[in-house]
């Protein structure tokens, strides 16, 4: 690894502090413009779906957060340059989203992504979400939400957010 190598991993380490503080502060006009415009979004195994384009996967995440509190986390990066334009990576994930008055899902996984270096600033171009486990509950229990039981809480997410 060279120095110049270290340089760019900084920049994307950057890059994804970012992507979790402007999505948790909700700034979705300048979020979007993290990502490369034919960005691919995959939560497909984590009880979500495939999101081909940025302005697509935005204007989704928008909608279904509807403005409620997040935190993600993201931490122990896995990043290598693949060229001078391109790079890989792997962060493990731990975030929180807030459904209601003491509902709370509070998850942990990894993400999976790709990096396009373009005018001299790094974009994500693919992410890939896994979960590893997401536990809901209300600070005093906390109830486990098995496989199973996560993809029939997405179908019925997707049902209602048509």
């Amino acid at each position: 690894m060279t120095e110049a190598d270290l340089v760019e991993i900084e920049a994307i380490k950057q890059l994804k502090a970012r992507y979790c503080r402007l999505l948790d502060t909700k700034q979705w006009a300048a979020w979007r413009t993290i990502f490369t415009d034919d960005f691919l979004s995959d939560t497909s195994e984590a009880g979500g779906k495939v999101i081909d384009g940025a302005d697509k996967f935005v204007a989704f995440t928008r909608k279904s957060l509807r403005n409620q509190a997040t935190v993600h986390q993201v931490h122990a990066p896995e990043i290598v340059i693949t060229s001078p334009t391109t790079a890989r990576g792997v962060w493990a994930l731990e975030d929180v989203v807030r459904f209601g008055p003491g509902i709370n899902l509070r998850g942990y996984g990894h993400y999976t992504e790709t990096y396009e270096k373009a005018d001299g600033q790094w974009r994500i171009k693919s992410s890939k979400l896994t979960r590893l486990r997401e536990d809901v509950g209300n600070g005093l229990v906390a109830v486990f939400i098995s496989d199973p039981m996560r993809r029939a809480i997405g179908r019925l997410s997707r049902r209602v957010l048509k």
